[in-house]
């Protein structure tokens, strides 16, 4: 068993105050959850669960949330995006460190750049396992690549479908 560091973000179809969830959270599994309520509607719990798997982990955790807040709706799950500065936390080393890997013209490339760059832990952490350049923790990468997968479900849920196929075909040229 390990150890997996996630969090879920759930959104309720009401403007519900989660702060009554609460104790029901806390019976029903959740103790191993810090909860995060910022506004009205929307929950996220930050876990630190043993489980056999990733999935397992993340599994039980959504059916505990549900079954306590059935309407709750899962919109996010975390870590999936990470910059600079998380990538410095993650491997306990500065900014400077982790740019000299960013610049290596191997490093995988970021989904976005702006003010700062993007990239998907998952392959950021695929890059460290393969180059050997950092210690890598395997739960994290367990966690981060079914995060990652989640998140483009929910996405592939809100996209149009027939546009959707569309797409799907232009990628596949």
């Amino acid at each position: 068993m390990n150890y997996y560091d996630f969090s879920l973000i759930f959104d309720f179809k009401d403007q519900t105050d989660p702060e009554i969830y609460l104790d029901s959270l806390y019976e029903a599994g959740c103790g191993d959850a810090l909860i995060g309520i910022a506004e009205k509607g929307s929950m996220a719990l930050d876990f630190m669960r043993k489980s056999d798997s990733a999935y397992q982990g993340v599994y039980s955790a959504i059916q505990q949330v549900k079954s306590v807040i059935p309407n709750a709706v899962l919109i996010k799950v975390s870590p999936d995006i990470v910059g600079v500065l998380e990538l410095s936390e993650i491997f306990e080393c500065t900014k400077q460190n982790i740019q000299k890997y960013v610049n290596k013209e191997s490093f995988p490339k970021a989904f976005y750049k702006g003010s700062q760059a993007i990239w998907h832990l998952d392959e950021v952490l695929e890059w460290f396992l393969i180059n050997k350049e950092e210690k890598v923790d395997t739960s994290l990468l367990d966690i981060a690549r079914l995060a990652r997968s989640i998140n483009l479900s929910l996405e592939t849920k809100k996209a149009n479908v027939e546009i959707f196929k569309q797409a799907q075909e232009l990628v596949a040229i």
